[in-house]
C-alpha cells in the first residue's frame, strides 16, 4: 500500500527492487497519519555475469543482508485538493559475508518527499525523489558520494487483479576518498513491475519483474572511463502478501535473475512488515 526506495545501488541489489504488491496504491484526502515499515532481503550470489552475459561462478562467493527501517508520515493540504504527500526517513543495514570476510554495520540514511494524485478512483500516479548520505558506520559500507533517487509511480485496481510499477533514475556525485582517485558513478536506470491476484482478502500472491541498467564509472583523475563498470540486469519472481489488517501487512518474495552482464546473479528473498497508525 506504499511506496519504498532501496538503499544504495550494489551488484545484485536492484534499485527499489523490494517493493510489494499495492506499493503505491495511495490515497487521498485523508486525514494525517504515519507507517513504520521493517524490510529484509538476503542474497546468495554463488554465481555472476561476466561482460558478455555469461553465467559464471562468483569466486569467493558473495551473501548478503540488507535491512531498512523506514519511518514515513502522510499528510495533505487544503490549498491542494485531492492530492497527497508524504514524507520519509530510512536507515540501511547491512551485513556482508564475502571471500572468507566479514562485516556489517549502518548504510546511509536516504531522505525525501513523494507526491501523488488519483487520475481515477482505481489509479494512483506520482512522483518521489530522495538524497542519500554517503555515510555509513563502516568505510565498506559507506559510498562516499551523495545520490539522488527519482522515480515516477503508478498503481491500477481491478476488482480481483493489481498492478504497480514505477521508472526511474540514481544519479550520484562525484566521489572523493583521500589520497585515492576520483570517480564519478554512472547514471542508473530501473524499473519495478508487480502483477497480483486477490484470491482473498487475506492472501495475495503475486509475480515480480525488475530491470536495472548501471552506466560505466568515470576516474576523474585520469580522465577516462573506468572498464568493465557498467551493467545490467534483469530478475523476477514470485511471492505473496498477507493482509492481516487494515494497520498490519507482510510480504514475503523469492526473485532471481534472467540475464545480466558485469553483475551477481540475484538469488534473493525479500521480506516487508508494514505497521500504520494516526
Amino acid at each position: 500500500m506504499f511506496f519504498f526506495v532501496v538503499s544504495p545501488v550494489n551488484a545484485a541489489d536492484i534499485t527499489l527492487g523490494i517493493i510489494g504488491p499495492h506499493e503505491y496504491d495511495l490515497p487521498v484526502d485523508y486525514k494525517p497519519f504515519n507507517v513504520l515499515v521493517q524490510y529484509g532481503d538476503g542474497n546468495a550470489a554463488g554465481m555472476a555475469y561476466n561482460g558478455s552475459g555469461q553465467r559464471v561462478k562468483n569466486h569467493g562467493g558473495s551473501h548478503t543482508w540488507s535491512g531498512m527501517t523506514k519511518y514515513v508520515h502522510f499528510r495533505t493540504f487544503d490549498a491542494l485538493p485531492h492530492v497527497g504527500f508524504a514524507f520519509e526517513i530510512i536507515q540501511s543495514e547491512n551485513f556482508t559475508l564475502a571471500g572468507g570476510k566479514n562485516y556489517g554495520g549502518l548504510g546511509a540514511t536516504i531522505v525525501g518527499p513523494a507526491v501523488w494524485m488519483k487520475p481515477s478512483k482505481n489509479s494512483t500516479l506520482g512522483f518521489q525523489t530522495f538524497m542519500q548520505t554517503p555515510s555509513g558506520t563502516r568505510d565498506t559500507l559507506a559510498t562516499h558520494y551523495w545520490a539522488n533517487i527519482s522515480s515516477i509511480f503508478f498503481d491500477y485496481e481491478w476488482k480481483h487483479f493489481s498492478f504497480d510499477g514505477d521508472i526511474g533514475t540514481v544519479v550520484g556525485s562525484t566521489k572523493h576518498i583521500k589520497k585515492e582517485h576520483s570517480f564519478s558513478p554512472g547514471v542508473v536506470f530501473y524499473s519495478n513491475l508487480r502483477f497480483s491476484w486477490k484470491a482473498t482478502k487475506l492472501i495475495e500472491p503475486f509475480f515480480a519483474f525488475d530491470w536495472q541498467n548501471v552506466g560505466g564509472t568515470y576516474d576523474q583523475t585520469l580522465n577516462r572511463s573506468v572498464l568493465d563498470t557498467s551493467s545490467r540486469e534483469v530478475a523476477s519472481g514470485v511471492g505473496i502478501m498477507f493482509n492481516i489488517s487494515r494497520t498490519m501487512s507482510i510480504t514475503a518474495r523469492y526473485s532471481h535473475s534472467l540475464e545480466g552482464r558485469n553483475t551477481p546473479e540475484t538469488n534473493a528473498y525479500y521480506v516487508k512488515l508494514l505497521y500504520l497508525w494516526p
